[in-house]
């Protein structure tokens, strides 16, 4: 296991709800249009509702994927998320522990696609990223910036 790391306050790694309607090609338009321009997915969930999908993710360039969202008319909100390398599944219910003995209510989970350095990662929301970051850093867990997951 790679060396543990403490979350940088001024290095979150970013997350965008982006607002869809829930109509056939819109997620492809979105990730087309991020291609287009150099833009990575890093790591995507996708919550269908009635008449709209929220799409979450995680990119390489939030700066320009922020940039082409707004230009091309896709609403979105923008927050933080923990990003913890594990080295396989099998580390998930360790990650899930350190959450559970600092008591930090996690109110959803979903994986990276793929890391530069082909490690796996997962996107946790909690409620008080600060603790959480810390209590998984004592665990022995990489907690990712920002800029470890930029190409």
């Amino acid at each position: 296991m790679t060396a543990p790391t403490t979350m940088s306050a001024q290095d979150p790694v970013k997350q965008f709800s982006v607002f869809a309607e829930n109509r056939v090609g819109r997620l492809h338009d979105l990730a087309a249009l991020l291609k287009q321009h150099d833009v990575h997915l890093m790591a995507l969930t996708v919550l269908d509702t009635t008449d709209s999908a929220i799409v979450r993710m995680v990119v390489d360039d939030p700066d320009k994927a922020r940039e082409l969202m707004v230009n091309n008319d896709f609403p979105y909100t923008e927050g933080e998320v923990l990003a913890v390398e594990i080295t396989d599944e099998s580390q998930l219910t360790g990650v899930l522990a350190a959450l559970f003995e600092a008591e930090i209510n996690v109110h959803y989970v979903y994986s990276f696609i793929k890391r530069p350095e082909g490690r796996s990662a997962l996107a946790i929301n909690a409620e008080d990223t600060d603790v959480a970051a810390q209590s998984l850093s004592r665990r022995g867990f990489r907690v990712l910036t920002q800029g470890e997951i930029s190409r």
